[in-house]
């Protein structure tokens, strides 16, 4: 991959506003959130609105095909909570069923499998985020027209956005796939800057608005869905996408020197970004220096005691008991930091025992009220499953190939339920005010909670700005090495002397990596009210709390828009 394929690093200043802000992956998207946002919605308004634009102009990796989940902050009362649209499997998928299709570890569902396909929750969140977080000012259909016009009169495709349709293009190719063709030109991706409709997808965003949730999961649509996950081996049926609900769960929080750190609870893998700091909290990591080998071994060992124990604790807690609280005690925590090493790798990185303690595309929006939503919206894989259920231009998720095969794991295969969930939206407020401090999240698989760890430190530990905070390289390590050292990614810009500081500790090193390739990091996008970050010795920087600051990924194609 050519090395200035995607620079990771700019001159971008960070965006600073007061009245609102919408910061995303995509600028025709970022910016129908800010139009939502002045003709009188707030965050929660804005959020769908960008949901929905952002599946219009980055199908590639979300959509309504999908799930999504959320953290509101409401600025009235100062709390922050929480919406879980994530799906769950067919009522008849059984791990037993699933052995008998002769699938296991060594040989997994394949991606475009209809066994991999959950009930796609993302609809019901939309539908769901704006009765209960909604202003009221405005209606479904004043929210997503834009989506609408655009996905039927077309738009330009973004960089980033036509290299990952081409990635995934491969997949609308597979024979039985009829409607595939629906994202293709002439049979291929469209190009950087090329004009692409998707007039089917407008149909499915005007059914939602004309018929509510009923619009999605039963008739037309809930039909097409079944069709094609039956037509490639799936069990889903109409009595499923039926009885589909989204949930309203009290989100968890770790306090980290000074601020609290909110995630949305298990399912999703949230927990283990909260597991990470807990454990990373009695490092003096700033006297360390950013992005030196001892800091980097420390965050990478954290990480890995963290990621041991959400991947083996982490389920659906509607069918089986995580123990959460146990998971988040300070006490636990120094258990897990005690197997640490300062100049050494770990040789195994096992699970823990926390009953024994005492007791998972992302975008963010502020609005002029000071209210917030994290927001985060995906098919898993790209562009999932690539199936298209007949006339509907949306394609479906792959999220079930998160489930575990192991019959004894907490996670296993199993009828209605919900798997253990990538895809984690984060809030970090005053513990002592209850102030809202900043909005953010990392997208990319495993790479998320890696990355709001990475972000959260640069700002908290070394006074990086939102857009510096998002600039600097990142390590991404493969949780999925059970037991032995964990492969770890470096991107391009850390320093090679110090790359061979952590090989020679016993890390195992992957990279530089350059390019697109970058990807493997994430995406990132951050919104702070105020610059509680900064380590302005020079006072240039002016603290105020009404003021807004923004900053986007360099590896994606987004914007900060504020007014």
């Amino acid at each position: 991959m050519e090395k200035d394929a995607l620079q990771h690093d700019s001159r971008r200043s960070p965006v600073v506003c007061t009245h609102g802000c919408v910061v995303c992956a995509q600028p025709l998207a970022g910016q129908i959130g800010i139009d939502v946002l002045k003709a009188g919605g707030n965050a929660a308004d804005a959020a769908v609105a960008v949901a929905a634009a952002m599946n219009v102009t980055q199908p590639t990796s979300t959509g309504i095909g999908g799930d999504a989940f959320c953290l509101y902050y409401d600025a009235q009362t100062k709390k922050v909570l929480g919406l879980n649209g994530s799906g769950r499997s067919p009522s008849t998928l059984t791990a037993e069923h699933i052995q008998q299709e002769g699938f296991n570890e060594d040989n997994p569902i394949p991606v475009n499998h209809g066994h991999s396909v959950t009930v796609p929750g993302a609809a019901a969140a939309w539908v769901d985020t704006v009765e209960r977080f909604g202003s009221k000012k405005l209606s479904m259909e004043q929210i997503l027209t834009p989506a609408i016009d655009m996905a039927e009169n077309g738009f330009p495709v973004s960089q980033v956005a036509a290299v990952m349709w081409d990635a995934g293009s491969h997949l609308f190719r597979v024979g039985k796939n009829t409607d595939g063709k629906d994202f293709l030109i002439n049979g291929r991706a469209p190009k950087w800057g090329e004009i692409m409709k998707l007039p089917a997808l407008a149909k499915t965003f005007k059914e939602l608005v004309a018929k509510g949730k009923e619009g999605f999961y039963k008739g037309r649509i809930a039909e097409a869905i079944v069709d094609v996950v039956q037509k490639f081996g799936g069990l889903m049926s109409l009595e499923d996408l039926a009885s589909h609900e989204t949930t309203f769960d009290e989100p968890i929080y770790v306090d980290y020197k000074g601020v609290r750190a909110w995630q949305m609870p298990p399912n999703g893998q949230g927990i283990t970004a909260l597991m990470a700091l807990n454990i990373l909290e009695e490092f003096d990591l700033k006297s360390m220096g950013h992005n030196t080998a001892p800091y980097l071994h420390t965050l990478i060992e954290a990480l890995r005691l963290s990621f041991a124990d959400s991947l083996s604790y982490n389920a659906d807690p509607s069918c089986v008991h995580v123990p959460v609280k146990g998971m988040l005690a300070k006490d636990y925590a120094a258990k897990r930091r005690n197997l640490m090493c300062k100049d050494k790798v770990m040789p195994e990185c096992l699970r823990g025992s926390p009953e024994m303690c005492s007791d998972t595309v992302y975008f963010s929006v502020v609005d002029s009220q000071g209210n917030a939503c994290s927001f985060i919206n995906s098919n898993y894989q790209g562009f999932g499953t690539g199936l298209v259920p007949e006339g509907c231009g949306f394609t479906l998720h792959n999220r079930g190939l998160n489930f575990s095969y192991e019959p004894s794991h907490p996670n296993v295969i199993g009828p209605s339920k919900r798997p253990y969930h990538t895809i984690i939206p984060a809030i970090v407020t005053s513990p002592d005010t209850g102030e809202l401090l900043m909005n953010y999240g990392v997208m990319g698989r495993f790479m998320q909670p890696q990355g709001q760890v990475q972000v959260l430190l640069n700002m908290l530990e070394f006074g990086m700005n939102p857009q510096e905070a998002l600039n600097k390289p990142r390590f991404c390590i493969d949780p999925l090495t059970k037991g032995a050292v964990s492969p770890v990614s470096f991107e391009d810009g850390v320093p090679d002397p110090v790359l061979q500081q952590l090989k020679a500790m016993g890390h195992e090193i992957k990279g530089p990596v350059y390019g697109y390739d970058r990807f493997l990091f994430g995406r990132g996008h951050v919104i702070t009210r105020g610059a509680w970050w900064a380590d302005d010795k020079s006072g240039d920087i002016a603290d105020d709390s009404s003021v807004l600051w923004a900053g986007t990924d360099p590896r994606a194609d987004g914007i900060p828009i504020g007014f």
